[in-house]
């Protein structure tokens, strides 16, 4: 038998070449499952030009809130006045006016021959006005003129006088703070100052018509109330002026570059989450700066300046800073949440489930009632994403154009779009009458958004 034993050795070998090739299949297998996996390409650069615009952005962001309100209060006579006028209802600064006027007024007045001037018919109301005057003759006139000068800063022609030397002095303050519009105004010692001369004026009618006829041969006194003074004003004008060319550019500047670092990023929608809460820190810091620098600036002060008057013109003058400082926070917390709520997270995801369980129970309760939506719900269902923008940009242009957000502003948007998104998902419905499982604040669209 010849060929008896080929086949065997043909199969021996054939079996052999299978084996060794499966072993080296087996050992390349090995070699390529110990070997390292290449690592990701890193976008360094890309990476860095994001941070960097984002840090930026950050940076600008207190400026550009000062920029707002340099651009507003000093740069606008109207808005101006209109946010110094409530200063004449305040007990400081009318107390102020009173003792200031009180000196002026005192100091022209000769006490000597204060009775001996009073026509007879009016000597009894004069002293009835004075009281038991004793040896205290100063002391009771001065309190009989500061009563009546009171008086005068708690009216309302105080309020007209204060309204109307504001709006004169206001185009002072532009100047001595920014150094625009040329000419020859300056700061005297440093100071931004209400000449009080139609209060003494009045101060003087009421004094004539109480029987003190004297005051009516005092001569027009011309005093005056500090509204600014620092002795640094000079050192910062230059940096006032920028800002206020700045105006509102640079915190729209600020907001753009940040935006930009956003989309720039690679994982944006953690990045949007940092960028936001970095932006409110920033604009924080800034209303921290305001708080310690008005320590500073009260305490810098004269001894001749009312110290409770400085306060009150100082927190007026920055209400509108604190305002702003309150409603960027407020918006960058909220941009914040809303970026992690529509997140891949799980407590972000348990919240989205919270929230379709709750709209999935009223809307089951309705249903029970006999309530349907008729095609209006197919009608959402259908066009939710186009809905779910259509409200997110009506929120963002009611910011935009709100003449002076607040933080309260931001939170009550906030809330508004947010129950908006729930009548959204409660009355979305498929063709079939079922309630969508995908409701909730839309986490695929976002998704895709950010992503």
């Amino acid at each position: 038998m010849p060929d008896s034993g080929v086949p065997g050795a043909n199969g021996s070998g054939a079996d052999a070449s299978r084996t060794e090739l499966e072993q080296l299949r087996a050992r390349i297998t090995a070699l390529e499952a110990t070997r390292p996996a290449p690592r990701p390409q890193r976008h360094w650069t890309r990476s860095l030009v994001a941070t960097l615009l984002i840090v930026l952005g950050c940076v600008l962001a207190p400026l550009g809130v000062v920029a707002a309100w340099t651009a507003d209060i000093i740069g606008d006579t109207d808005h101006y006045v209109e946010t110094v006028a409530p200063l004449a209802s305040d007990p400081d600064i009318q107390d102020a006016v009173a003792n200031r006027v009180t000196t002026a007024v005192t100091q022209h007045l000769d006490l000597a021959t204060l009775l001996e001037g009073v026509a007879p018919a009016q000597r009894p109301l004069l002293e009835k006005a004075l009281g038991k005057l004793g040896n205290s003759l100063e002391g009771a006139v001065s309190s009989f003129v500061h009563d009546k000068a009171r008086a005068v800063a708690a009216s309302d022609a105080f309020e007209r006088i204060w309204t109307d030397a504001n709006r004169k002095i206001h185009s002072s303050l532009d100047k001595a703070l920014t150094g625009s519009g040329g000419g020859a105004v300056k700061l005297e010692n440093d100071a931004v100052t209400v000449d009080l001369a139609p209060v003494v004026e009045q101060v003087k009618q009421r004094l004539v018509d109480s029987g003190m006829t004297v005051a009516g041969k005092i001569p027009a006194i011309h005093t005056n109330i500090t509204v600014v003074r620092s002795d640094e004003i000079g050192k910062v004008k230059t940096y006032l002026r920028l800002l206020q060319l700045a105006g509102l550019w640079l915190p729209v500047l600020a907001v753009v570059l940040v935006a930009a670092g956003v989309l720039l990023s690679r994982h944006r929608r953690r990045t949007l989450i940092v960028a936001a809460l970095c932006f409110a820190f920033a604009t924080l810091l800034l209303g921290a700066a305001l708080t310690v620098f008005r320590v500073v600036y009260l305490d810098a002060l004269p001894g001749g300046v009312s110290q409770p008057a400085a306060a009150s013109v100082y927190d007026v003058l920055t209400r509108f800073l604190r305002t702003s400082v309150r409603a960027v926070v407020a918006l960058g917390v909220v941009i914040a949440v809303a970026a992690w709520l529509t997140g891949p997270e799980r407590h972000a995801g348990l919240v989205r489930q919270l929230w379709r369980s709750g709209i999935g129970a009223v809307r089951a309760t309705a249903d029970r009632a006999g309530l349907r939506t008729g095609p209006v719900g197919p009608f959402v269902h259908r066009f939710r994403t186009w809905i779910t923008w259509i409200l997110v940009a009506a929120a963002v242009l009611a910011y935009v154009l709100w003449p002076f957000p607040t933080g309260w502003v931001v939170i009550g948007l906030a809330l508004a779009l947010l129950f908006a998104l729930c009548i959204v998902d409660f009355v979305a419905e498929d063709d079939s009458g079922r309630t969508p499982t995908t409701g909730g604040p839309h986490q695929g669209d976002t998704e895709r958004t950010t992503a």
